[in-house]
């Protein structure tokens, strides 16, 4: 539902209710993962899309059938050779839909939540839960009846998830109460996680197209040059910001600010030592989780040496993307932004190759393998 809390809201401003089609488990392999969530307006408007068309009709027409009921409840969609006509999922996984009626005036207005947490057992709307809110005092609303220290409990195994910005089911211990329904309580957490930063070091036609990407793949973006005539904030419209200052200075900066961590990308596209050599090192000694930097192997070969003469440690060293990019035979500035966020998407994703798919066996989705410490969600 986070990812698509302002259409809510509109609808529901409009007098009118909608449902949150949210996916709640997935096996095998499939499209989109856990926390993906689909809107439909009471008069069959869509915002969103759960798998990219094999099971949007079936979610569309049971999501109106929730409305009209109010009631929310729980579809499962897969694949069966024996029905070609059955809403599934063709590339062979599950998809377990959580759809959830919504009537005006039942969720709050304004920003959407730092997360939501909802019963899966059919009882009540989810409960949103905002920034530095004691997770006891939201379960409390979703579980009237349970003891007070049993809600601690349950709030102290959740807290880490909310920190991590986890979504999915989670199974809460059975026994620790007569619960009203009895045996485990299933969860649905769901976090909204703040963008991860892009820093761009050196303003020119590359990082001009690195921003315009970086900002369609949903990372907040800082240009950072030091020479003022190159960093007019109206070259780089899709920047959060533009810094006109010494990359290294504002990379430092930004760590002792916690705006530089490990979902944190920085791409080197300048070409002048003075710049480039103290810039990698205030970056491989960051907690950034990628680091890359564009040059010639010649030019790589240069940075290492004089990195090595600064202190740069060796496993710092290792952590350096360059030459930056995988090999596509890019040539333009938007195709070497192609070309480099492809290397930052495959260093996401454990088990990443980066080889075409069509030579590879297993599951192709990126939801179907762990994500490792760049993920966003």
């Amino acid at each position: 539902m986070l990812d698509h809390w302002e259409d809510i809201l509109q609808s529901l401003a409009a007098g009118t209710p909608c449902a949150a089609a949210t996916i709640i488990r997935t096996s095998g392999s499939v499209p989109r993962p856990a926390g993906t969530s689909m809107v439909i307006g009471g008069g069959g408007e869509v915002w969103g899309s759960l798998s990219g068309g094999c099971v949007e009709a079936a979610v569309l027409d049971s999501a109106l059938e929730a409305i009209a009921e109010g009631i929310p409840r729980t579809e499962v969609f897969g694949y069966s050779d024996g029905d070609a006509f059955a809403a599934g999922l063709s590339c062979g996984g599950s998809l377990e839909v959580r759809i959830q009626p919504v009537a005006p005036g039942a969720l709050p207005s304004g920003p959407a939540p730092a997360a939501l947490l909802r019963r899966l057992d059919g009882g009540g709307l989810p409960h949103a839960v905002s920034p530095g809110e004691p997770l006891a005092a939201a379960l409390q609303d979703l579980f009237p009846a349970v003891d007070a220290a049993v809600l601690v409990r349950w709030g102290s195994r959740l807290e880490p998830l909310l920190a991590s910005g986890h979504t999915g089911t989670v199974q809460l211990p059975g026994g620790d109460y007569a619960g009203d329904c009895g045996g485990q309580e299933s969860l649905f957490l769901e976090c909204r996680a703040e963008p991860p930063s892009l820093y761009l070091l050196g303003a020119n036609d590359y990082s001009v197209a690195l921003c315009r990407m970086g900002a369609l793949l949903g990372y907040r973006v800082t240009v950072v040059d030091a020479r003022p005539a190159f960093t007019n904030p109206h070259r780089f419209p899709d920047a959060e910001g533009v810094l006109v200052q010494w990359p290294d200075a504002a990379l430092r900066a930004e760590a002792a600010a916690g705006r530089l961590d490990a979902r944190s990308v920085v791409c080197l596209v300048s070409h002048d030592a003075k710049f480039d050599v103290p810039a990698l090192a205030a970056a491989l000694s960051s907690a950034a989780g990628y680091v890359g930097a564009m040059g010639s192997r010649r030019t790589h070969r240069q940075r290492l040496r004089a990195l090595r003469a600064a202190g740069t440690t060796e496993s710092a060293l290792a952590r350096l993307h360059s030459p930056i990019g995988l090999d596509i035979g890019a040539a333009t500035p938007a195709e070497v932004a192609l070309s480099v966020f492809a290397e930052v998407t495959a260093a996401r994703s454990a088990g990443a190759t980066g080889l075409p798919l069509s030579g590879l066996r297993g599951p192709i989705h990126a939801s179907s393998r762990p994500l490792n410490h760049l993920t966003a969600s």
